[in-house]
Protein backbone atom coordinates (compact mmCIF):
# COMPACT_ATOMS: atom_id res chain seq x y z
CA UNK A 1 0.00 0.00 0.00
CA UNK A 2 1.30 3.46 -0.91
CA UNK A 3 2.51 5.66 1.95
CA UNK A 4 0.41 8.78 2.55
CA UNK A 5 2.37 11.98 1.89
CA UNK A 6 -0.48 14.39 2.58
CA UNK A 7 -3.62 14.04 4.69
CA UNK A 8 -5.23 17.39 5.33
CA UNK A 9 -8.66 18.74 6.18
CA UNK A 10 -9.11 21.66 3.81
CA UNK A 11 -11.55 24.48 3.17
CA UNK A 12 -12.45 25.37 -0.42
CA UNK A 13 -13.68 28.91 -0.95
CA UNK A 14 -15.84 28.92 -4.07
CA UNK A 15 -19.18 30.19 -5.29
CA UNK A 16 -19.46 32.50 -2.21
CA UNK A 17 -19.39 29.55 0.21
CA UNK A 18 -16.80 27.55 2.13
CA UNK A 19 -16.79 23.80 1.55
CA UNK A 20 -14.91 21.35 3.76
CA UNK A 21 -12.96 18.49 2.29
CA UNK A 22 -10.35 15.85 3.03
CA UNK A 23 -7.34 15.77 0.72
CA UNK A 24 -5.17 12.65 0.82
CA UNK A 25 -2.28 12.11 -1.54
CA UNK A 26 0.02 9.07 -1.39
CA UNK A 27 3.73 9.18 -2.13
CA UNK A 28 4.45 9.23 -5.86
CA UNK A 29 0.82 9.89 -6.77
CA UNK A 30 -0.01 9.83 -10.48
CA UNK A 31 -3.07 12.04 -10.16
CA UNK A 32 -5.93 13.11 -7.93
CA UNK A 33 -9.61 12.13 -8.10
CA UNK A 34 -12.33 14.48 -6.87
CA UNK A 35 -15.42 12.75 -5.48
CA UNK A 36 -18.88 14.15 -6.23
CA UNK A 37 -21.27 12.46 -3.80
CA UNK A 38 -24.89 11.74 -4.55
CA UNK A 39 -28.16 13.07 -3.24
CA UNK A 40 -28.49 12.95 0.52
CA UNK A 41 -24.82 12.10 1.02
CA UNK A 42 -21.64 13.98 1.93
CA UNK A 43 -17.86 13.66 2.03
CA UNK A 44 -18.39 11.16 4.88
CA UNK A 45 -20.07 8.62 2.54
CA UNK A 46 -18.83 5.20 3.62
CA UNK A 47 -19.03 3.87 0.07
CA UNK A 48 -17.06 6.73 -1.45
CA UNK A 49 -14.51 6.60 1.36
CA UNK A 50 -14.01 2.90 0.71
CA UNK A 51 -13.44 3.49 -3.01
CA UNK A 52 -11.12 6.40 -2.21
CA UNK A 53 -9.00 4.18 0.05
CA UNK A 54 -8.64 1.63 -2.75
CA UNK A 55 -7.61 4.36 -5.20
CA UNK A 56 -4.95 5.60 -2.78
CA UNK A 57 -3.61 2.07 -2.48
CA UNK A 58 -3.01 2.31 -6.24
CA UNK A 59 -1.10 5.56 -5.85
CA UNK A 60 -3.95 7.93 -6.71
CA UNK A 61 -4.73 10.97 -4.57
CA UNK A 62 -8.30 11.70 -3.49
CA UNK A 63 -10.35 14.72 -2.50
CA UNK A 64 -13.67 14.07 -0.81
CA UNK A 65 -15.56 17.29 -0.13
CA UNK A 66 -19.04 18.58 0.55
CA UNK A 67 -20.74 19.97 -2.55
CA UNK A 68 -23.23 21.88 -0.39
CA UNK A 69 -23.15 23.64 2.96
CA UNK A 70 -25.19 22.13 5.79
CA UNK A 71 -27.87 24.78 5.30
CA UNK A 72 -28.01 24.28 1.53
CA UNK A 73 -28.31 20.50 1.88
CA UNK A 74 -31.51 20.95 3.89
CA UNK A 75 -33.20 22.22 0.72
CA UNK A 76 -33.90 19.14 -1.41
CA UNK A 77 -34.01 21.28 -4.54
CA UNK A 78 -30.28 21.96 -4.16
CA UNK A 79 -29.52 18.25 -3.98
CA UNK A 80 -30.90 17.82 -7.50
CA UNK A 81 -29.59 21.11 -8.91
CA UNK A 82 -27.01 19.66 -11.30
CA UNK A 83 -25.77 23.05 -12.49
CA UNK A 84 -25.13 24.13 -8.89
CA UNK A 85 -23.34 20.89 -8.03
CA UNK A 86 -21.25 21.08 -11.21
CA UNK A 87 -20.28 24.68 -10.44
CA UNK A 88 -19.06 23.62 -6.99
CA UNK A 89 -17.06 20.78 -8.54
CA UNK A 90 -15.45 23.18 -11.01
CA UNK A 91 -14.57 25.45 -8.09
CA UNK A 92 -12.95 22.55 -6.24
CA UNK A 93 -11.03 21.62 -9.38
CA UNK A 94 -9.69 25.17 -9.61
CA UNK A 95 -8.63 24.87 -5.96
CA UNK A 96 -6.77 21.65 -6.77
CA UNK A 97 -5.03 23.29 -9.73
CA UNK A 98 -3.83 26.18 -7.55
CA UNK A 99 -2.94 24.07 -4.50
CA UNK A 100 0.69 23.52 -3.61
CA UNK A 101 -0.28 20.07 -2.33
CA UNK A 102 -2.20 18.89 -5.39
CA UNK A 103 -1.32 21.30 -8.19
CA UNK A 104 0.06 19.81 -11.37
CA UNK A 105 -1.59 16.40 -11.01
CA UNK A 106 -3.80 14.83 -13.65
CA UNK A 107 -7.40 15.17 -12.45
CA UNK A 108 -10.27 12.68 -12.51
CA UNK A 109 -13.86 12.73 -11.23
CA UNK A 110 -15.74 9.98 -9.40
CA UNK A 111 -19.47 10.65 -9.21
CA UNK A 112 -22.31 8.79 -7.49
CA UNK A 113 -26.03 9.31 -8.12
CA UNK A 114 -26.61 12.99 -9.00
CA UNK A 115 -22.88 13.58 -8.47
CA UNK A 116 -22.22 11.62 -11.65
CA UNK A 117 -24.26 14.11 -13.67
CA UNK A 118 -22.45 16.97 -11.95
CA UNK A 119 -19.10 15.40 -12.85
CA UNK A 120 -20.04 15.11 -16.52
CA UNK A 121 -21.29 18.70 -16.68
CA UNK A 122 -18.27 20.02 -14.76
CA UNK A 123 -15.82 18.23 -17.05
CA UNK A 124 -16.87 20.53 -19.91
CA UNK A 125 -16.13 23.79 -18.09
CA UNK A 126 -13.31 22.63 -15.80
CA UNK A 127 -10.24 24.92 -15.71
CA UNK A 128 -8.07 21.88 -16.33
CA UNK A 129 -8.51 18.90 -18.60
CA UNK A 130 -10.37 16.10 -16.83
CA UNK A 131 -8.52 12.91 -17.64
CA UNK A 132 -11.17 10.38 -16.61
CA UNK A 133 -14.64 10.06 -15.10
CA UNK A 134 -16.19 7.13 -13.23
CA UNK A 135 -19.88 6.94 -12.33
CA UNK A 136 -21.10 4.59 -9.56
CA UNK A 137 -24.83 3.94 -9.69
CA UNK A 138 -25.03 7.39 -11.22
CA UNK A 139 -27.59 9.43 -13.04
CA UNK A 140 -25.60 10.50 -16.10
CA UNK A 141 -28.89 11.09 -17.91
CA UNK A 142 -29.36 14.17 -15.71
CA UNK A 143 -26.36 15.78 -17.45
CA UNK A 144 -28.70 16.42 -20.38
CA UNK A 145 -27.18 18.15 -23.41
CA UNK A 146 -23.74 18.10 -21.78
CA UNK A 147 -23.46 14.40 -22.60
CA UNK A 148 -22.80 15.22 -26.24
CA UNK A 149 -19.85 17.47 -25.30
CA UNK A 150 -18.04 15.27 -22.77
CA UNK A 151 -14.51 14.41 -23.91
CA UNK A 152 -13.12 12.66 -20.83
CA UNK A 153 -12.95 8.84 -20.95
CA UNK A 154 -16.02 7.79 -18.99
CA UNK A 155 -16.82 4.55 -17.16
CA UNK A 156 -20.40 3.91 -16.05
CA UNK A 157 -20.78 1.26 -13.34
CA UNK A 158 -24.32 0.05 -12.61
CA UNK A 159 -25.84 -2.77 -10.60
CA UNK A 160 -27.51 -5.43 -12.69
CA UNK A 161 -30.58 -5.37 -10.44
CA UNK A 162 -30.81 -1.58 -10.40
CA UNK A 163 -33.13 -1.83 -13.38
CA UNK A 164 -34.42 1.73 -13.77
CA UNK A 165 -31.01 3.31 -13.30
CA UNK A 166 -29.47 0.73 -15.64
CA UNK A 167 -31.88 1.75 -18.39
CA UNK A 168 -31.10 5.44 -17.82
CA UNK A 169 -27.36 4.68 -17.97
CA UNK A 170 -27.77 2.83 -21.23
CA UNK A 171 -29.53 5.85 -22.71
CA UNK A 172 -26.78 8.18 -21.48
CA UNK A 173 -24.08 5.79 -22.71
CA UNK A 174 -25.50 5.92 -26.23
CA UNK A 175 -25.18 9.73 -26.22
CA UNK A 176 -21.59 9.88 -24.99
CA UNK A 177 -19.04 10.56 -27.73
CA UNK A 178 -15.92 10.09 -25.60
CA UNK A 179 -14.03 6.88 -24.90
CA UNK A 180 -16.56 4.99 -22.80
CA UNK A 181 -17.47 1.71 -21.13
CA UNK A 182 -20.57 0.45 -19.32
CA UNK A 183 -19.86 -2.13 -16.62
CA UNK A 184 -22.81 -4.01 -15.14
CA UNK A 185 -22.26 -5.80 -11.83
CA UNK A 186 -24.59 -8.83 -11.79
CA UNK A 187 -26.91 -9.08 -8.79
CA UNK A 188 -26.02 -5.65 -7.43
CA UNK A 189 -28.64 -3.08 -6.48
CA UNK A 190 -28.38 0.71 -6.39
CA UNK A 191 -26.15 1.03 -3.30
CA UNK A 192 -23.96 -1.99 -4.11
CA UNK A 193 -24.63 -3.42 -0.64
CA UNK A 194 -24.40 -7.05 -1.78
CA UNK A 195 -21.29 -9.03 -0.75
CA UNK A 196 -18.37 -8.16 -2.99
CA UNK A 197 -20.28 -5.60 -5.07
CA UNK A 198 -18.55 -2.47 -3.79
CA UNK A 199 -15.20 -4.23 -4.06
CA UNK A 200 -15.91 -4.75 -7.75
CA UNK A 201 -16.77 -1.06 -8.12
CA UNK A 202 -13.48 -0.04 -6.50
CA UNK A 203 -11.48 -2.48 -8.63
CA UNK A 204 -13.05 -1.23 -11.87
CA UNK A 205 -12.60 2.40 -10.86
CA UNK A 206 -8.99 1.79 -9.92
CA UNK A 207 -8.20 0.21 -13.29
CA UNK A 208 -9.91 3.06 -15.16
CA UNK A 209 -8.09 5.82 -13.31
CA UNK A 210 -4.74 4.04 -13.47
CA UNK A 211 -5.16 3.76 -17.23
CA UNK A 212 -6.17 7.34 -17.91
CA UNK A 213 -4.48 9.37 -15.15
CA UNK A 214 -1.05 8.00 -16.08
Amino acid sequence: MAETAIRELISIETDSVSLEGMLEIPEGARGVVLFAHGSGSSRHSKRNNYVAAVLRSHGIGTLLFDLLTVEEAEDRANVFNIDLLARRLVGATAWVQQSVQAGGFAVGYFGASTGAAAALVASISSPVTISAIVSRGGRPDMAGAALDAVRAPTLLIVGGDDLEVLQLNRMAYDRLRSVKELEIIPGATHLFEEPGALEQVARLAGKWFMKYLG
